[in-house]
């Protein structure tokens, strides 16, 4: 009997690691700061490390490094120290771009699992099978493959698959991109990617027009009970540098759209009410991109492209006073009395009320909530988890 698919989370810091697990992961990868694809995230010491696989250990759950970068000569001086440490401190696989690493790991440290990174491109099933033969316990596939690939892949295989289904897509083959090296002399491959396909450039001096190639941001939500027909291991999140929020809702959604599926709980009812949770989390429209169909220009901004952020998110819960039926929340945007939210949990509840009167630290009623971050209290009869978070009420 297959395992249950996995939903795996990014996490750029401790903060967020804390989070995705709460919120419903099942394990998350995380960079250190060296060797790793997202070099502008905060990203994780040593001694972070160890704290974050001590957490998710107690809740049964699990830690993945990534060791991603395409290592120049110069990349290597240090990188088994470096690896050493990262297995003292708990790390249960390391995600892994350069074939050189992965005989080096599972000499030295056969408990710790391999997977290979999306940033191989991993297409067919004969690198699959060569992945194999080296001791690779997981291959992420690169997302220009589509369902039928990656079924044909795992039927003749057995590998455990590991795909992407939320989350920026990159514009060019799996990551390996050199535009950003040549316009801002950033290296995309060693963790400073500028984002150059996401500028917006002059078509030509005469024309007021504006050209970009950016594609637009990847959507799987409809196609999960596909991938866990097929086989799928493993379910990944993008996004290491995306806020708190972003993570504990789409992990949220996907948690509650799993569930169901093995359940068989899941409704068009169910599946509506996450997608409009999702498309109103990020600032960019969506496609299911290769997995459905051949991508093409509708899966990509040409001319026109506009990302709208919105104030959905309107506070943290640190605290609930059972007692007096108080919550205790850090304010994050704008509300005033009369506005109707919700307040979503890491348990996976959700509870919609009509704010009455907003309370300082004092208990001193205010007339509206419009400091950032400003420490807030409100009257909520039904018990409210720590670390939930508070939003306008999805229509």
């Amino acid at each position: 009997m297959r395992k249950k698919i996995e939903l795996l989370s990014p996490a750029g810091d401790l903060g967020r690691l804390k989070i995705a697990l709460l919120y419903g992961a099942d394990a998350v990868y995380i960079g250190g700061q060296s060797y790793s694809l997202r070099a502008n995230a905060t990203n994780f010491s040593i001694e972070e490390m160890k704290e974050a696989c001590d957490f998710a250990h107690h809740l049964g759950k699990k830690v993945y490094q990534t060791v991603n970068i395409v290592f120049h000569n110069e990349d290597i001086e240090g990188i088994y120290d470096y690896l050493q440490q990262a297995v003292g401190a708990g790390i249960d696989a390391f995600i892994v771009s350069d074939p050189f690493i992965i005989s080096y790991i599972k000499k030295n440290f056969p408990k710790v699992e391999v997977h290979v990174s999306t940033q191989n491109s991993t297409t067919n099933i004969e690198t699959v099978k060569f992945f194999q033969k080296e001791g690779v316990n997981r291959v992420v596939t690169a997302r220009e493959l589509s369902k039928e690939e990656i079924q044909e892949i795992i039927d003749q295989t057995g590998m455990d698959i590991e795909v992407f289904i939320h989350g920026a897509m990159c514009t060019f083959y799996s990551g390996r991109c050199t535009l950003s090296n040549y316009l801002t002399n950033r290296d995309s491959n060693r963790g400073g990617c500028s984002q150059v396909c996401r500028f917006v450039f002059d078509i030509d001096s005469g024309d007021s027009r504006k050209f970009t190639m950016a594609t637009k941001d990847l959507n799987l939500a409809r196609q999960i009970p596909d991938m866990i027909e097929i086989g799928v291991a493993s379910l990944k999140i993008e996004g290491r540098m995306r806020s708190h929020y972003y993570l504990a809702t789409v992990i949220s959604s996907y948690r509650k759209i799993i569930d169901a599926c093995y359940q068989g709980t899941l409704t068009e009812e169910l599946l509506e009410q996450q997608e409009k949770i999702l498309a109103r989390v990020a600032n960019r429209e969506t496609s299911t991109h290769y997995f459905t169909h051949l991508a093409d220009e509708k899966d990509q901004y040409y001319t026109g492209r506009q990302e709208l952020s919105n104030q959905d998110f309107l506070a943290y819960v640190l605290d609930y006073d059972a007692t007096n039926h108080i919550v205790t929340i850090s304010e994050r945007n704008y509300f005033e009395p009369n506005t109707e939210v919700e307040i979503f949990m890491p348990s996976g509840k959700v509870i919609t009320f009509t704010i009455d009167r907003i309370y300082d630290e004092q208990m001193q009623e205010i007339e509206k909530a419009c400091h950032p971050e400003e420490i807030l209290k409100l009257k909520v009869e039904e018990f409210v988890e720590k670390d939930s978070m508070m939003r306008l009420k999805v229509q």
